[in-house]
Formats: C-alpha cells, sequence, structure tokens
C-alpha cells in the first residue's frame, strides 16, 4: 500500500526523488610535474589514475605560479577577468612604490582595502553558496593561496596554519589538529596537518559539499633542493601516502564511493639558470617619481609604469629586451580590440596571455627556456633566476597534472583532449548538478564523464599566432590548442637571427 501511494503521489505531482549529488574533493599538489607521477615514486596517485582517468594535456594558468592559479581554479576564469596579475603584483593604491607579496594573506587584504575587490570575477564559493552547498579549503600553502583559493568564504571555510576564516573556527581547529606547523624542507608536517584537518573537521562538523586540499610539496622543496634531488622524491612519496591515506579513510567510512577525487597541480617545473635579471635590465629606463621612487615597478615579470605611459618608452624597454637572449615571450598591450598581437612591434598581446585586465602593467615578459635535462634527467630549463621554479610559458610551466577517479569519472581511461585549471570550477559545479557562470571562461570536462561524449569524439585544433619585430631580429610564436571554442596556450617559442 505504501509503494501504491508513492508512486500515485508521483503520478500527481510529477515529483520523483533524486540521489543528492557526489562529494567533491580537489587536491591542488603544489608543482606537480605529470612526470613526477611513476609507480616507484608514487604508486598511490599512479594507481587512482589507473581506476580512474589521467588528463594527458592540461595547462596551467600564465603567468604560471601559484596564486594566478588558485584564483582561476576559484573563479574558472583568467587574469584577464579575475584581476591577479602574479605571485607579486603592483597596486598603485596600496604601495605606490612596491609590489605586493600575495602569499601573503594580510597583504590581499590590504589590497582588498585599497581597491574595494581582491577577485574581479565570480568565485565557486558564491555560485555554491547561492545553491545551499558549501565549500571549504584545507592548506598546508601559504596562506594568500588559502584566502584567494575561496574568498570570500561566505557559508564556507578557509582552514590554514596561518589563516583561518571565519576566525571563530579558530578554536574548532586548534582543538582538533592543534597548531598548524611551519613550512619546511620536505614540508611533510604541514601536509599531514591538512589533511588531518580535512579527515578531522571536513568530514566531520564541516561536511562541505566541495572541499579541497592544498599540498605545499613538492613545490616548497623542489624550489631549493631542485628537481628530481632525493629530498624533492622524499617529499612527493611523503605526499603520495597521505593521497593514500585520505582514501583508505574515505573506504573505511564508506564514503569512498560517493566521492569524485579530482588531483591537480597549479603549474609545472622547471629547472633554472639564473641567467635573467629583469628588474636591473629596464632600471635605465625608469625616471624618478614626484614622491622620491621611481616610475618604473618590476613585479616578477610585469614592467609597471606609474603616472602617464610614454608609448616610446614601451618601445624602447621592449626593444631592448628582444635584443636579450635569457628574454623569451614578450607581450603588450593589444593593438587593436580583440587583437593577438601586441602594440609594440615583435611583441604579442595581453590577449594571447588572457592578461588583458585594468591591473595589468605595460608589458609582461616570460623568462626564455630550452629542453635541455637537469642532472636527475628532467627536462625544462629555464634562464630565470634560482635553482628551480615555474612561471614562464614554457611547456614545462605550463603542462602540469590532472587525475580524476570516483562514481562520476570514467574508469582506466586516459584522455588527450586539452584541459586547463579554469576547467575545474565548471566541471565541480557541472558534476553537482548546477549551472556554469557565463562569467566562468573554463568549461565542464564532460568527456572525463561516465555520461560524457566519447573522448576522441571530442574535436581539437591547433593553431600558432606570431609576432616579429620592425628588422626581424626577434620573433615570438604562440602555440595555441582550441576546444569547443575555448583556446588554451600551450607554450611560446622565440627564434632570433643576427642583423
Amino acid at each position: 500500500m505504501v509503494l501504491v501511494a508513492v508512486l500515485a503521489f508521483v503520478a500527481l505531482t510529477g515529483v520523483l526523488a533524486q540521489a543528492p549529488p557526489h562529494s567533491q574533493l580537489l587536491l591542488v599538489v603544489d608543482g606537480l610535474r605529470p612526470d613526477y607521477v611513476t609507480q616507484e615514486v608514487m604508486p598511490r596517485l599512479t594507481a587512482l589514475g589507473r581506476r580512474g582517468i589521467v588528463f594527458t594535456a592540461h595547462h596551467s594558468v600564465f603567468p604560471t605560479v601559484t596564486r594566478v592559479n588558485a584564483s582561476s581554479m576559484s573563479t574558472g576564469t583568467y587574469p584577464e577577468s579575475h584581476g591577479l596579475m602574479g605571485n607579486t603584483v603592483y597596486s598603485e593604491k596600496t604601495h605606490p612604490t612596491q609590489g605586493i607579496n600575495t602569499s601573503e594573506a594580510d597583504q590581499l587584504q590590504l589590497m582588498e582595502k585599497a581597491e574595494g575587490r581582491l577577485l574581479t570575477a565570480q568565485t565557486l564559493g558564491a555560485v555554491l553558496q547561492r545553491a545551499g552547498m558549501k565549500f571549504a579549503v584545507f592548506s598546508a600553502g601559504s596562506s594568500g593561496s588559502a584566502l584567494l583559493l575561496n574568498h570570500p568564504v561566505y557559508d564556507g571555510a578557509v582552514i590554514n596554519p596561518e589563516f583561518i576564516d571565519p576566525p571563530s573556527l579558530a578554536p574548532q581547529v586548534l582543538a582538533a589538529v592543534g597548531v598548524g606547523p611551519k613550512e619546511t624542507e620536505p614540508n611533510v608536517a604541514r601536509n599531514v596537518w591538512a589533511v588531518n584537518a580535512y579527515l578531522s573537521l571536513g568530514l566531520g562538523t564541516l561536511k562541505p559539499n566541495v572541499a579541497a586540499i592544498w599540498f605545499g610539496d613538492p613545490d616548497a622543496t623542489a624550489h631549493v633542493n631542485g628537481i628530481g634531488s632525493p629530498l624533492t622524491v622524499v617529499a612527493l612519496k611523503a605526499v603520495d601516502a597521505e593521497i593514500g591515506r585520505i582514501e583508505d579513510t574515505l573506504q573505511a567510512r564508506g564514503l569512498l564511493s560517493t566521492t569524485n577525487i579530482i588531483v591537480t597541480s597549479d603549474h609545472g617545473f622547471s629547472t633554472q639558470n639564473g641567467k635573467l635579471r629583469l628588474g636591473p635590465a629596464v632600471t635605465a629606463f625608469g625616471r624618478p617619481a614626484p614622491d622620491g621612487g621611481r616610475d618604473i615597478v618590476v613585479t616578477e615579470g610585469a614592467v609597471n609604469f606609474r603616472g602617464p605611459v610614454d608609448p616610446s618608452r614601451v618601445a624602447a624597454v621592449v626593444a631592448d629586451l628582444q635584443n636579450r637572449p635569457e628574454v623569451g615571450a614578450i607581450f603588450t598591450r593589444p593593438a587593436s580590440d580583440g587583437s593577438m598581437l601586441g602594440v609594440v612591434p615583435g611583441t604579442l598581446s595581453f590577449n594571447a596571455a588572457r592578461w588583458n585586465h585594468p591591473r595589468a602593467g605595460e608589458i609582461l615578459v616570460s623568462a626564455n627556456w630550452n629542453d635541455e635535462r637537469n642532472a636527475a634527467g628532467f627536462p625544462g630549463m629555464t634562464t630565470q633566476a634560482g635553482t628551480a621554479g615555474h612561471g614562464t610559458s614554457s611547456p614545462f610551466d605550463v603542462h602540469n597534472t590532472l587525475i580524476a577517479a570516483g562514481p562520476d569519472f570514467r574508469e582506466h581511461s586516459s584522455s588527450a583532449v586539452p584541459t586547463a585549471n579554469v576547467d575545474l570550477a565548471p566541471t565541480i559545479l557541472r558534476l553537482l548538478g548546477l549551472p556554469v557562470p557565463e562569467t566562468m571562461a573554463g568549461r565542464p570536462i564532460e568527456e572525463g564523464f561516465v555520461t560524457g561524449p566519447a573522448v576522441d569524439s571530442i574535436p581539437i585544433g591547433h593553431s600558432t599566432e606570431s609576432a616579429r619585430n620592425s628588422d626581424g631580429t626577434y620573433e615570438v610564436v604562440a602555440h595555441i590548442s582550441t576546444v569547443l571554442g575555448r583556446r588554451y596556450l600551450d607554450y611560446t617559442e622565440v627564434k632570433r637571427s643576427l642583423r
């Protein structure tokens, strides 16, 4: 009789209860190159990929630095929309004479106060909040990347050793997992702390619909010790063990079969030879400012002019940089609306880099690169300063990791269809049955879904955009992939010739 009554109710109302969407867990492994993921070094992540699907053409957002990509994961779009332009950014309203270190949450909050808004695009957390859902971040990275991944927090949470939002959660975090450790090399204790916070609070009182865990390694260790160094391998194995612990705990609690796990990285990684020093290279072009500073501020690869911009001086800086072999791709403001060519001859436009925002400087520079192998056998060398790092438009910095497994993803599969970090938020929203806002430039990666189109049915386009200076001594080429109307910057290359 009960069944008859239920069927009668459905017939009269058209209402049929649907199962709630599965939980979504995003694991961001900072600086994880795809070739780090091997059976020997990362057996649990390798097994997760075999269980699910490995995306072999995944892209970081350029500039390929952490906070740019945290913002792109959060907003599903590029710097041209979200306005977080680099790891170090220039905001004249905040600090007129110097850049802002976005790794520090308090510096970002100062910028937000001065600018009126931090991210200038809608966030995943905002969309979830309107749908009555929650997003929680458990971070072993910097307080800045934690904040940018879920800002504002709405009804969710950000839990990081240096930053907890809402602050009212602090006593609960302290009681559950204690004081967060400082960063070390390897960053094992801090990563364990973030996972403990997720297993305790994320699976406990918070119960977010979407959770993200940000691992601070291998990035923190590889920056100092190098790609493939013994300590970097230790760091990778420790992260892999934590991924295994997450899976094992979900399995023990009966949650693995209802949880989609997406593993990605914010960027790739390259060995560095230290030849490019952008600040000193442009010092001679600076002039005194009224406040006693200089009227050019360099923030990573961005050259920012304070006050009115003299186009001839911008062109002079570009011409000098084009003659420096350590300099790679150069971008300037578009020559015209929508153009892929920059206003200065021999440059690509900010449109090509998806960097055309009111907060952009006048020039964006990538270090040069080659495919030379380091002592550990890993290819990819850039001219940046330091031992190893990222940030360039080299394929070794752009190409990063994406692996997914869970009830909604294909099993025992791989895909060479291009994807990017901007696609993560739209994918998560589609998995939750929520509409993707038009503000998001990324796409749901439906070819990875059990119910999605076949991977080999997705058309992929390849093209190039190039720019050459007036005397033909410098040419920059952008290699681009297109999928379903979305454009992905694969890498750039520079060709130089003698006069």
